[in-house]
């Protein structure tokens, strides 16, 4: 009897004893320490610090399929061709130039190249078919011989069509710093183009936009070297081109050609 009252308060007081999977949970309480304290307080200067914002580079539109590239020689406008490939001897387009100032260098020399153009085939339009007014002899000569009312006429055309132009391709200039918009293009005008295309000649897409470019500007700059010969034989001799022409046929078939002239007479 004795024997059983024991083994039932061992059991009894076996259920208030920690069982051996108990997790022991203890705090202690210590002061911090000074490397603590200097993390805690980086980490707050660092949550409080402003995040610079990241400027993303501007994208640079195409404009008729060209995007301008710094890499490449003349920011990748058409206008190489073999044998000589990219020419520039002269350093215009060289390392460090501007996108602006080889835009608008490419803008003189396509527009350039095309008054050029047309200024050839009038040398030879103008000297072979007698014109208004009785305009005749050698185109350089031509000019001064037109009355003063179609002289004043021609002028205020070239100047309308100019400031057209710049309507079109240039900034708007601000004068009240005038240094920003000088000489400036806009950011979306490609070099030339007016959109002036009464033909359709305008190709629609990247590759034969750019190979017309190219002939359009190696015709052009043949069609300057052209007109500044003919322009300075004509200043020299005083004789139409073709005029030149027959006077040197006549010296190389032995033929004086000089023999019908008049006196005072340039012939």
């Amino acid at each position: 009897m004795k024997l059983a009252i024991l083994s039932t308060a061992i059991a009894a007081t076996a259920a208030f004893a920690p069982s051996g999977n108990t997790v022991r949970i203890h705090s202690s309480l210590r002061s911090t320490t000074e490397e603590e304290v200097t993390a805690t307080e980086a980490v707050t200067e660092a949550d409080a610090a402003p995040v610079p914002d990241i400027v993303p580079k501007p994208v640079v539109a195409s404009i008729n399929g060209w995007v301008p590239n710094e890499s490449l020689p003349c920011y990748g406008l058409p206008g190489a061709i073999a044998p000589t490939g990219y020419f520039d001897p002269l350093g215009f387009a060289q390392s460090g130039i501007t996108l602006n100032e080889v835009k608008r260098n490419r803008e003189a020399e396509v527009m350039h190249g095309r008054v050029a153009m047309l200024a050839t085939v009038g040398y030879f339009a103008g000297e072979a078919i007698s014109g208004p007014f009785g305009i005749t002899g050698p185109a350089n000569d031509q000019l001064q011989q037109m009355p003063a009312p179609a002289f004043a006429f021609l002028t205020l055309s070239i100047a309308a069509a100019e400031l057209k132009r710049a309507t079109i391709g240039w900034v708007e200039p601000d004068f009240g710093d005038w240094t920003k918009t000088l000489w400036k293009l806009r950011d979306n005008y490609y070099p030339g183009d007016i959109g002036f295309d009464p033909l359709g000649f305008k190709p629609k897409d990247a590759k034969s936009f750019a190979d017309m470019q190219t002939r359009e500007i190696q015709n052009g700059r043949l069609a300057m070297l052209g007109w500044a010969g003919m322009c300075s034989q004509e200043l020299v001799n005083h004789r139409t081109i073709l005029g030149t022409i027959d006077f040197y046929n006549k010296i190389y078939s032995g033929v004086n050609p000089y023999e019908n002239c008049v006196d005072g007479v340039i012939c």
